[in-house]
This record gives C-alpha cells, structure tokens and sequence, in this order.
C-alpha cells in the first residue's frame, strides 16, 4: 500500500464548546488547517497515489465551510441568537452536529472520501486519516 499526504489550509473559522466550563463555551476562533492521508494499492500512470491538482474543487468546498465562518451546535442553546445574527448579516453560520477540531477532521475525512468517490482517477483511493490543527500545539486525528 503507498499513502500520500496534503495539508490544506481550511480558514479562519469561530466556534464555541456551549457546554464546556471553561473559556472555550465563549465564542473564538483559530486559522485551521488539516493534512490528509491518503492510500492506494496501486500508484497511477504519473506513479502518484493522488493527483494534488484534482484536489482544488474540493480545497474551495473545505474554504466554503470553513474559512471566515461561525460554526455552532445544533443544540447550543443559543442557536436562534446566532441565526438571527445570520439572517442580519452579522455572521456567515453554519450548524453542525458536533463542534471541535475532532468533529472537524471526522467531518473532512468524510468529505475528502465523496470527492474522490465521485472522480473516475481517484478510483480505489481512499482518504485513511485527517489531522485538524487549531494552532501548532492543538491537533485532533480522524481515522476511516
């Protein structure tokens, strides 16, 4: 088996723990980034496991979710704040189940693996792992 890796830059994006007691139940923010692992039994005609290049529809999906946004639990109990903040213009919202950088390499993961289901190259490709850094010294892993 070989494995690849790629590191994308997921965005500035602001989040909140509703539940948590310490300062992390306030809403904040980290420039996210995520490095994917990727794995083929067979290395294509450029002797690669993923063309990068095929990759960019899926960076700009990632960038769609992440970067400049406010993601909140579905169950944050001041959900109809935060939605009257977007309807106002105030916030760009997105509602997840579950919030956090472990949420996030899972939700990645995911992601990574419909796109290269739906690209006839990356046939047989699978994305095994995803590691989502807040900063250099908080990181959560997500394995298929």
């Amino acid at each position: 088996m070989y494995q690849s890796t790629k590191v994308i830059d997921l965005g500035s994006t602001a989040f909140r723990q509703p539940f948590a007691k310490s300062h992390c139940r306030f809403v904040h923010g980290y420039r996210l980034r995520a490095k994917f692992w990727f794995k083929s039994d067979e290395l294509d005609k450029n002797g690669w496991v993923v063309d990068f290049g095929m990759l960019k529809e899926f960076k700009k999906q990632l960038l769609k979710t992440f970067d400049h946004t406010l993601i909140i639990r579905r169950d944050d109990p001041l959900i109809d704040h935060f939605r009257k903040l977007n309807m106002a213009g105030a916030v760009d919202l997105r509602v997840f189940d579950e919030v956090g950088i472990e949420a996030f390499s899972r939700y990645c993961l995911i992601k990574a693996n419909n796109h290269l289901t739906d690209i006839k190259p990356f046939l047989g490709k699978r994305c095994v792992k995803v590691e989502v850094f807040e900063h250099e010294f908080n990181s959560a892993i997500y394995r298929d």
